[in-house]
């Protein structure tokens, strides 16, 4: 099922198309640009129960694995940063289903709060940057990828159309909800950890 699909089954209240105007948007494109500490990529190590993983990208992907998947895992925590995370994934997708959550679907929105959530309590940077925000609606732009591909902008983003930015927007709209609110809900399968059983724990000395 497409993540699409996903979300409108399971999360309908984010699977609208938004609309926001260009001038009042805050927007997520490289991780080196204003608002980059926004993105999923950048570099902000967070500790999950003794595991340190590098970006909320990756936590994000290792999450969809489950017990039996150490294969996969290990070699997933270990793909080089940036955009590496994501495409690494890809051959897994195919070849090796069974190392992954049969229940991601209805799980992938609270994964991302989660994702966010501790990103926002472990990192002062990006907390302050939230609270810059403030008055601003922040945007996933997709405009300039999707270009190439003749595309829509997918859920998690939006492209600018005119003076518009238009899409589902969906990390953007959890990063609203987090700001505003100063936290994000989750409710995640008892097991949904189970994959950092086959990670190195981190030990203070």
């Amino acid at each position: 099922m497409s993540l699409h699909n996903q979300i409108k089954q399971y999360y309908p209240q984010y699977s609208d198309i938004q609309h926001y105007p260009a001038d009042k948007c805050a927007c997520i494109r490289k991780t080196t640009e204003e608002w980059g500490i926004f993105g999923n990529f950048f570099y902000a190590p967070i500790i999950v129960e003794g595991v340190t993983i590098d970006c909320t990208e990756r936590l994000f992907h290792l999450m969809k694995f489950n017990a039996n998947g150490e294969e996969g895992i290990k070699s997933e925590y270990a793909a080089k940063r940036g955009m590496a995370i994501k495409m690494h994934m890809k051959p897994i997708y195919k070849s090796h289903p069974e190392w992954l959550r049969n229940d991601w679907g209805a799980m992938v929105v609270d994964a991302m709060r989660f994702c966010l959530q501790t990103k926002y309590e472990q990192c002062e940077a990006f907390r302050k940057e939230l609270e810059r925000s403030k008055g601003l609606f922040i945007v996933e732009d997709e405009t300039k990828r999707n270009e190439k591909k003749k595309a829509d902008a997918d859920s998690w983003g939006t492209n600018l159309v005119g003076n518009e930015y238009v899409g589902p927007n969906l990390l953007g709209r959890l990063l609203m909800e987090l700001r505003d609110n100063g936290k994000l809900e989750y409710h995640l399968p008892a097991d949904a950890f189970a994959f950092l059983q086959h990670l190195p724990v981190h030990v203070n000395k």
